[in-house]
């Protein structure tokens, strides 16, 4: 059985600065409308200006814990007949819990689906889960490193360049 495709017509793009920005340029170029968040900190900020409407969030909070209030970008979405989310980098597109609230809440979320997201947003059990499927993997480790001396060691181990993931 097939889903129904449900038609984005206005996208939310739940970030910031240049990443809100090459959003709406490619939402644009679908004709989709286009919705900025901004935190008061951010009030004059570029992003604001080049969505087709933009709404303050995080009233009372800090730059950003404003854009991570995901109960209030949904209430928003909704109240503002967003169609999609668009989390970007950082901030929310790892995030499994926004994920399923645009689903729980009928929004195309434009990303992975939440149990995808709890099963690779954590790098340490990605990587466990790669190895156990046969995918190679480089050296490293299989576990968050606790300290600087315990990531200089493991760096000898496996030798240099290394990639260092926060």
């Amino acid at each position: 059985m097939m889903s129904k495709v449900k038609p984005i017509r206005k996208l939310l793009a739940a970030n910031r600065s240049e990443i809100a920005i090459r959003i709406f340029r490619a939402a644009n170029e679908l004709g989709l409308r286009t919705v900025a968040i901004y935190s008061q900190e951010d009030r004059l900020a570029l992003h604001r200006f080049k969505a087709d409407e933009a709404y303050q969030v995080g009233s009372g909070k800090g730059p950003v814990e404003a854009y991570l209030d995901i109960a209030g970008l949904v209430a928003l979405a909704k109240g503002k007949e967003v169609d999609a989310i668009h989390p970007g980098y950082g901030f929310l597109s790892e995030n499994p819990e926004l994920a399923r609230a645009c689903e729980k809440a009928g929004i195309t979320f434009i990303g992975p689906a939440a149990n995808l997201l709890e099963l690779l947003g954590d790098k340490t059990a990605a990587r466990r889960l790669a190895t156990s499927a046969g995918v190679p993997v480089l050296p490293g480790t299989e576990r968050p490193v606790k300290s600087a001396a315990e990531a200089r060691q493991i760096a000898q181990e496996v030798g240099y360049p290394v990639i260092v993931k926060a």
